[in-house]
């Protein structure tokens, strides 16, 4: 059983917020003409068991200030992890020296004052978890001891880890915005190694959450941790081809990663994206949609405000498979002559919805019916730049829809912009561990270079 509270006005809060807004004022009186500051204390607890025995055990406790102060078009930061008012008055100055030293830069400044957020939705971001050492510690045991247990050929771990974290943000602006967010973050990971005749093999299942009760039960983790490993025992190579590849939903949201940093605000300015003027154009099959939904209930990427207290909203990136909107922040937005999108510091619960026809992975399997299930990425060989993609890979070989055998050693490679556009289908599998949402991905053709 486990148990959470919801944040309270505890002094750390308005500590915290004190010290923005010390900091804030001081930079006004030391001639700043704007300024903006963000504080933030965090605490969490690590637990590393391997083979029932303890090997890591970590506290942490951080807080730190960080101020940017701007003199006109000039630019300055500084920060600390001090918070006695002396302290803070040291990295005023410090920040103006340098704003006084730096060239002018016309699109540097605070966020456009009337896109700041005005409304704070609770997001239930915050479930407060402190599990004591004992049963910290019981948790990974158990996690690993279930995985150990499910087959004779699991021989070896790489370890269970049993991790709590949380923390609190305050940010404010001389504009007159002041935001905070409190949320926590708790995770149990497991790695282990299957060894039979043919060789050894290993891989790894994580569950990740706000609220400890969402978590998956520590033997469901050491069950799937071992299944996964199992599966993968006898592997092989394939001869080089050209085949239908289904990247599975875990590994699925790193397309959508190669297609943020694609449509980001400071490779589009620095005309570093194999998508640079494509706004308004297809860029994905047809029925791809793309969209943020930054104000999910308990979601790992929710937020009420980015970076610069500019309020997010739902909005769709790809609608249709045609670009919809960028990744900016109010720097990249000047930049390019746009308005900021609320993106600074990234997206927020990027999701690519499933198909038109709903399908599940084994349904995926049976629409490729032929071709490279892919399991696991080694590497980065990605050029944004002009698209390329050329990674190591490990997964399975499929024919009439059935899984045959486990494949490793081989390297898959095409150009984004040409998989993006082959896009068949995107599975309902959805994987809700991050920041990045998606299901199991069949693209139409890529380059399998093997043996």
């Amino acid at each position: 059983m486990v148990s959470t509270t919801s944040v309270s006005d505890a002094p750390t809060r308005s500590q915290l917020t004190a010290a923005v807004e010390f900091s804030l004022a001081e930079a006004k009186k030391s001639g700043a003409t704007a300024a903006e500051a963000g504080a933030n204390i965090s605490q969490g607890l690590s637990v590393t068991v391997r083979l029932g025995e303890v090997e890591t055990v970590e506290h942490t406790r951080d807080k730190g200030l960080g101020l940017t102060v701007y003199f006109g078009q000039r630019t300055g930061s500084a920060s600390t992890t001090d918070m006695r008012l002396e302290a803070l008055r040291d990295t005023v100055r410090a920040a103006c020296a340098i704003a006084r030293y730096t060239a002018e830069d016309d699109c540097a400044g605070l966020a456009d004052p009337g896109r700041l957020a005005k409304y704070f939705p609770d997001l239930d971001l915050y479930h407060r978890w402190h599990p004591d050492m004992p049963q910290a510690i019981e948790l990974a045991r158990t996690a690993e001891s279930n995985a150990r247990e499910a087959d004779p050929r699991i021989t070896n771990s790489e370890g269970a880890s049993l991790s709590t974290h949380e923390g609190l943000e305050i940010y404010g602006n001389s504009h007159g915005f002041l935001g905070s967010q409190a949320s926590t973050r708790h995770s149990l990971s497991l790695s282990v190694i299957a060894q039979d005749q043919g060789g050894m093999q290993r891989d790894y299942w994580y569950t990740v959450a706000r609220d400890p009760r969402q978590l998956e039960s520590p033997a469901g983790v050491g069950r799937e941790a071992a299944r996964r490993t199992l599966r993968r025992l006898g592997g092989r190579q394939l001869s080089t081809r050209e085949c239908p590849v289904i990247f599975e939903a875990p590994i699925a949201s790193s397309l959508l990663s190669h297609f943020v940093n694609a449509v980001r605000g400071s490779s589009l300015y620095r005309q570093a994206s194999f998508l640079l003027d494509s706004l308004g154009k297809p860029v994905f099959a047809g029925y791809v949609r793309i969209h943020e939904q930054p104000h999910l209930a308990g979601a790992l990427g929710s937020a009420a405000f980015d970076g610069e207290g500019v309020a997010t909203q739902a909005r769709d990136l790809v609608r249709g498979g045609v670009l919809q909107g960028y990744v900016l922040d109010s720097y990249s937005a000047r930049k390019l002559k746009m308005a900021t999108t609320g993106n600074a510091g990234g997206v927020h619960n990027l999701t690519i919805d499933p198909g038109p026809e709903s399908l599940d992975l084994g349904k995926l399997l049976k629409r490729m019916h032929t071709g490279l299930l892919v399991t696991e990425l080694i590497g980065f060989g990605v050029n944004i730049v002009t698209g390329d993609y050329s990674r190591g890979a490990a997964g399975f070989w499929v024919e009439n829809g059935e899984i045959r055998y486990p494949v490793e050693e081989i390297t898959i490679a095409g150009n984004l912009r040409e998989m993006y556009r082959q896009l068949l289908a995107v599975g309902n599998d959805v994987d809700t561990r991050g920041n990045l949402r998606s299901g199991s991905i069949l693209i139409e053709n890529m380059t399998v270079a093997g043996n």
